[in-house]
């Protein structure tokens, strides 16, 4: 019985091991892609690993020829403004549909539901008129404003406000509190894991977002990573491959330490969503 469970465990870890590195396979390919000399990137070969180091002249090209920091600067900005909003809307909307009582409730969040399947392509028209007769067209707001209402954080975060006991509640409403109070003070420090992990969605999402800045951005000055990467692609007309696995490597990055940081809460925040 032992060996038994041994060798299914090892075959179990083998799985594991084998999809990671085919999910790992396009980073790992990066890196090497940066690390190796031009020479050496179009040569018939597997072998991950460059035979001369020829990193740093990869990495300073990039950093000279494109602004990378105001690229990642411009990402930080966008990313941010628009978690902030989701949260600031997402936490009481959600609160509401998990503990409040009103009439339609289960209606709207049908709704939500089937909010959730619309991708932004399908209203991307009708935005970007309205803001074109806006002029609000190559702003920073522009690139925030269709996902300030994240209809999954507040999917999310509805799962989670499910499970806070409203024993709870009703003594903190007997103390004199507000719904706003209890919403902020009592019930949302205690889904700080479901709200890292939709804040890890939302950073990499956004992040990583090339096609609506495509389209209402057209200075350098506001563009985003993926956006930037673009332009600096187009300027190198797409041959020098080692300084823009260079650049895509700079602006990856921070997402992945980002996730590297907040993995636990991350990991914590989907396990304990239930999902009723």
């Amino acid at each position: 019985m032992k060996i038994k469970f041994s060798l299914k465990h090892a075959a179990s870890h083998c799985v594991l091991i084998f999809g990671a590195l085919f999910m790992l396979m396009p980073f790992i390919w990066m890196l090497s892609t940066a690390f190796k000399p031009p020479q050496e990137i179009f040569e018939a070969s597997l072998w991950p690993f460059p035979k001369n180091f020829y990193g740093f002249q990869h990495f300073s090209e990039v950093l000279k020829s494109a602004p990378i920091g105001k690229y990642m600067l411009n990402g930080v900005i966008v990313c941010a403004g628009i978690l902030f909003v989701q949260l600031l809307v997402a936490i009481p909307a959600a609160y509401a549909l998990a503990k409040l009582n009103f009439a339609g409730r289960e209606l709207l969040f049908i709704c939500i539901l089937a909010a959730l399947s619309v991708p932004i392509q399908a209203t991307s028209l009708p935005i970007y008129i309205a803001m074109s007769s806006g002029n609000l067209l190559n702003t920073y707001f522009a690139q925030m404003l269709p996902f300030f209402l994240s209809m999954f954080a507040i999917f999310l975060l509805r799962q989670n406000f499910k499970s806070f006991p409203d024993e709870i509640i009703h003594a903190a409403r007997l103390d004199g509190m507000s719904e706003l109070e209890i919403v902020w003070r009592v019930v949302t420090p205690s889904a700080i894991p479901a709200i890292t992990a939709f804040s890890i969605f939302s950073l990499v999402a956004h992040w990583n977002d090339l096609y609506w800045p495509l389209i209402v951005i057209s200075s350098t000055e506001l563009a985003p990573p993926p956006l930037g990467m673009l332009l600096f692609a187009s300027a190198e007309s797409g041959a020098n491959y080692g300084a823009l696995m260079a650049g895509a490597t700079l602006i990856t990055a921070p997402m992945v330490l980002a996730f590297l940081i907040a993995r636990r809460r991350f990991i914590q925040g989907i396990t304990m969503t239930s999902f009723r």
